[in-house]
């Protein structure tokens, strides 16, 4: 059999990816504890896609294991040894703010899961492609130290410097700098996924993202900002914007278009290797600009509030630069622009909404 093993199942990327390979292995593994709804509430809770999942796909099979504990991963990996030939580890605790509260939650999940699904993949399916879901926080803050100049609506990065055209590439540096706990747990595992590739010779890759986004996302306050905007959008709840006037600048990717790029990064692996992934200048856009899309797809006025207080570490503009991936794999490309992929989001919380009425 070909077996791809899909940890974060029920989340935004990995719920993409059990869609999208549904028709490509001849059994996906779903392994999800909806460790997401402990992390953010009932916002965040992704038992609404995990049982979409095992009622629209045959292919489909769900554990719901705890990747910090070995005991509950060896007898996946064990059963289905090396058919497994995917692993796509999605499975995270993806905010700042949060993992200030829990330090070993989060660097139990980010960094020893992390590892455990490596040295189980090493152990019971080597040759299988390790594919890990890293984030642009590993380089910390360091992008704020860029020439940056404030416009209308948004910080941009000065014309004449070598990132302008397309963005920050991956040798910028991980070190001297704040990371937020969250970043610095997923430095450890993003460094921990290129040594198994480069020591022991596993093919695996590392994907920085910048903001993931898409139609099944279950966003929170505390992260998934489109999703949570859009539906602050729908409800009128208020929305709050924190720090750098509003003019903070992400760049926006859909979660078909990066499960689009480990299929290509599955079919020709390259051991160890690391990517930018985001929506470059192709899709970006800041907080300001965001609340304008949702308030003219929505049709609503946004309520929202402004605060001063920025959160520690994060971002004032960064933009990811593609470039690297796009040369190693010329047959790839963005397919959802911004708006689009806003419209799906509206839609799709707009009805899930509905059946909570």
């Amino acid at each position: 059999m070909n077996i791809a093993l899909v940890t974060g199942s029920a989340g935004l990327i990995g719920s993409e990816a059990v869609a999208f390979f549904a028709d490509k292995f001849d059994l996906i593994i779903g392994i999800d504890n909806n460790m997401r709804q402990y992390f953010f509430g009932a916002d965040g809770s992704t038992e609404w896609n995990r049982n979409r999942l095992s009622d629209t796909y045959a292919s489909y099979k769900h554990y719901t294991a705890d990747i910090r504990e070995v005991s509950q991963l060896e007898p996946i990996f064990r059963e289905y040894g090396t058919d497994i030939k995917l692993v796509l580890h999605t499975a995270a605790q993806p905010s700042h703010d949060w993992a200030a509260r829990e330090p070993f939650t989060d660097f139990g999940v980010n960094a020893v899961g992390t590892l455990n699904m490596l040295e189980m993949t090493r152990l019971h399916s080597p040759e299988a492609v390790f594919i890990f879901t890293s984030t642009n926080k590993v380089y910390g803050d360091n992008p704020n130290f860029l020439p940056l100049i404030e416009t209308e609506t948004r910080w941009e990065i000065d014309h004449s410097h070598p990132y302008f055209e397309n963005g920050i590439d991956e040798y910028m540096s991980l070190d001297h700098t704040k990371h937020s706990v969250f970043g610095a747990s997923k430095v450890a595992a993003d460094i921990m996924v290129q040594e198994y590739g480069r020591y022991f010779g596993m093919n695996t890759g590392v994907f920085r993202g910048g903001c993931l986004t898409g139609p099944n996302h279950s966003g929170a306050q505390l992260h998934g900002f489109l999703s949570y905007l859009m539906k602050c959008a729908i409800t009128g709840n208020q929305y709050t914007i924190f720090g750098y006037k509003g003019k903070q600048v992400r760049d926006n990717i859909h979660s078909w278009d990066l499960v689009n790029m480990f299929w290509h990064f599955y079919q020709n692996p390259r051991p160890g290797e690391v990517y930018n992934a985001g929506g470059g200048r192709y899709a970006n856009c800041s907080m300001l600009e965001a609340i304008a899309l949702c308030e003219q797809i929505s049709g609503n006025k946004m309520n929202y509030q402004y605060s001063e207080t920025n959160r520690s570490g994060d971002h004032i503009w960064y933009i990811s630069d593609l470039t690297k991936f796009k040369e190693h794999y010329p047959g790839w490309n963005w397919t959802y622009d911004l708006k689009e992929t806003m419209v799906q989001i509206h839609d799709s919380m707009a009805a899930r909404l509905s059946v909570l009425k």
